[in-house]
């Protein structure tokens, strides 16, 4: 039952990052959860046997390699990236909380060090975002050339309207 619990719980579900809670205070266990519940973010602790029997043959088995001791899946919000970033700042406060690994696009993260560096890997609208900034980029280019004042391209482009318009042929402008 367990097993199917986990399989339909963890249904879809590409990205995750496993973590150790154990010896975390409850208060703070419970500032934790509620800080990633507000990102839509959940923590389910894991029985190792069972979990590594519901992620067989799923994005998730990778991450049975990791599955030593107390463990805890965190998974949801808007990406791997983003939950990364926020449970290395908890770290930071909570020297209990222990980053085991992750897994991104079925890559995975090893230990602290590599939820570390995947925290600081671009979120998907990150790179997005710099992409698009990639693309316009030479356009904007061109477009400051032709409107700043006194640009070249524009006293050409001018100059051959003029020369048309009076009915005159262009052999050169200079």
């Amino acid at each position: 039952m367990i097993v199917a619990h986990y399989r339909k719980q963890f249904e879809g579900v590409k990205d995750a990052l496993m973590i150790d809670i154990r010896g975390i205070e409850a208060n703070t266990n419970n500032e934790l959860r509620i800080d990633l519940l507000q990102h839509d973010i959940h923590i389910t602790v894991l029985k190792n046997s069972f979990a590594k029997k519901a992620f067989e043959g799923t994005d998730l088995e990778i991450l049975s390699t990791t599955l030593e001791g107390p463990s805890a899946l965190v998974c949801g919000g808007d990406s791997a990236v983003e939950i990364a970033r926020t449970l290395v700042d908890w770290a930071k406060k909570v020297k209990n909380l222990e980053l085991k690994a992750a897994i991104l696009d079925g890559e995975l993260f090893e230990g602290a060090d590599g939820v570390i560096r995947l925290s600081d890997y671009p979120t998907k609208d990150e790179a997005q975002a710099t992409v698009v900034l990639l693309v316009l980029s030479p356009a904007s280019n061109v477009i400051k050339t032709t409107t700043s004042p006194g640009s070249t391209l524009l006293g050409i482009i001018e100059e051959i309207e003029t020369r048309l318009e009076k009915g005159n042929t262009i052999e050169k402008v200079a």
